[in-house]
């Protein structure tokens, strides 16, 4: 894995576990938590540390950034089809947490 992909990736699993940290409900925790091991499987569980980085102080902004980073890596040869599922898992996991 290249670093611009091992970036994207990094950052998307640190903006999706800080959404998990500040989940509402356990659900919607543990909704979260699934998106972060999806992208893992997808990457044959070679997945960077979590980003070291100051974050977005709001769910909407955490969700906005996750969302942007997980399309950033249809770039790095990650199946379109796979992006999109974990999107829509993402979202699945925001409807869940009622932000």
């Amino acid at each position: 894995m290249l670093d611009p992909h091992a970036l994207a990736l990094g950052q998307a699993r640190t903006y999706v576990a800080s959404l998990a940290d500040l989940a509402g409900s356990v659900e919607a925790s543990s909704a979260y938590e699934h998106v972060l091991m999806e992208l893992d499987r997808i990457h044959g569980d070679e997945s960077p540390a979590l980003y070291d980085e100051t974050l977005p102080g709001d769910r909407a902004a955490l969700l906005a950034a996750a969302s942007s980073r997980i399309e950033e890596l249809e770039q790095y040869g990650i199946d379109p089809l796979s992006v999109e599922l974990v999107l829509a898992m993402l979202d699945d996991a925001h409807t869940v947490d009622g932000a």
